[in-house]
C-alpha cells in the first residue's frame, strides 16, 4: 500500500480478520450512521492503523444480515489435549425471538469515493476474483514446485495464454454471458471431428456425443458465423490482422447482447 500511495495509485483491499480488525468491528456496532450500499450491505467508515502500518488509513466496515440457522455449532475448550482439546457444543436458537446474525467485511482504500460507490467497487472486485479462481482451480495456474523462476514463468504464461484463447472462443460461441471452463469444456470438446473432401472443398463433420446436443449445435453455429465473417470480409489481411478482426467481431457481438438503456424512463425520472 505504501508503494501505491507513493505513486498516487488508488487501491482497494479487503483486510484479514486480525485482532485489530475485530476490535474495529466491535466498536462499530453501536454506531447509528450505517448507510445502505446495495444488495443488503450496510457500511460505515473509520480510520485504522494496524501493526506494521506507517500511518492511519481509511477503512470501510461493511455488514449484512445472513441467513440464521436454528442450530449453531460452537467450540468450547476441554480439559484434554490434542484433537479432543476442543469439543463441539450445539446451541439451539428460538425461532420466535428476533435474533440477527451478521457477516462483515473490512476494506481499506485511499480514495474519496462515497460509501455507495465503495460498495459497488467491492462487488466488482469480487467479480474480478472469480476469474483468478477459475484459472487456479480449473486450469491449474498454481502449485509450481520448482525453484527455477524461468520454468515457473513459462508454465504460468502458457496457462494464461490458453485461458485467454479459450475465453475468446467461448465468448464467440456464447456472446451473451461467460461460461466457466468446468461447464464449457465438456460441451465444446465432446464432439468427434472428421474431415471430408469433395469437389475441391474440405469440410469438418462433427459428431456430438454430449446430452446437450441442441445447445452445443447453437454454440457451434455462432463459431462458424464468426470464422466465416472474418474469412469473407478480410481475405486480404495477414494472420495477425485476422486475429484482431476476429476479436473486434466478438466484442461487437458481446455489446450487441447487452441490454439497451431505457432512455424514456430516465427522462421521466429526471423530469
Amino acid at each position: 500500500m505504501s508503494a501505491l500511495e507513493a505513486i498516487g495509485q488508488p487501491y482497494l483491499f479487503k483486510l484479514r480478520q486480525s485482532a485489530g480488525v475485530k476490535k474495529l468491528v466491535q466498536r462499530q456496532w453501536t454506531r447509528r450512521d450505517w448507510r445502505s450500499v446495495g444488495q443488503g450491505w450496510d457500511a460505515c467508515e473509520d480510520v485504522l492503523r494496524l501493526m506494521g502500518w506507517t500511518q492511519q488509513r481509511r477503512v470501510i466496515v461493511m455488514r449484512r444480515v445472513r441467513k440464521l440457522d436454528l442450530i449453531v455449532e460452537a467450540k468450547r475448550s476441554g480439559l484434554g489435549k490434542g484433537k479432543d482439546q476442543h469439543q463441539a457444543e450445539l446451541l439451539f436458537i428460538d425461532e420466535n425471538e428476533p435474533v440477527k446474525s451478521w457477516e462483515y467485511a473490512v476494506l481499506v482504500c485511499n480514495t474519496h469515493y462515497e460509501l455507495e460507490n465503495i460498495g459497488q467497487l467491492y462487488r466488482d472486485r469480487a467479480d474480478c476474483e472469480n476469474g483468478f479462481d477459475e484459472i487456479k482451480n480449473q486450469w491449474g495456474w498454481g502449485g509450481y514446485s520448482t525453484h527455477d523462476i524461468e520454468r515457473c514463468a513459462l508454465s504460468a504464461r502458457a496457462v494464461a495464454l490458453i485461458y485467454n484463447w479459450w475465453s475468446w472462443y467461448v465468448r464467440l460461441a456464447h456472446p451473451k454471458t461467460r461460461l466457466e471452463a468446468i461447464t464449457s469444456r465438456p460441451k465444446l470438446l465432446s464432439a468427434v471431428g472428421r474431415m471430408t473432401s469433395h469437389a475441391g472443398q474440405k469440410k469438418i463433420l462433427l459428431t456430438i456425443t454430449h446430452e446437450a446436443a441442441a445447445q452445443i449445435k447453437r454454440l457451434i453455429v455462432n463459431v462458424r458465423a464468426g470464422l466465416s465473417h472474418v474469412r469473407e470480409t478480410a481475405p486480404q489481411l495477414d494472420k495477425p490482422q485476422r486475429w484482431f478482426a476476429l476479436v473486434r467481431y466478438i466484442v461487437e457481438r458481446i455489446l450487441a447482447c447487452q441490454p439497451k438503456p431505457n432512455l424514456g424512463l430516465a427522462v421521466l425520472a429526471t423530469g
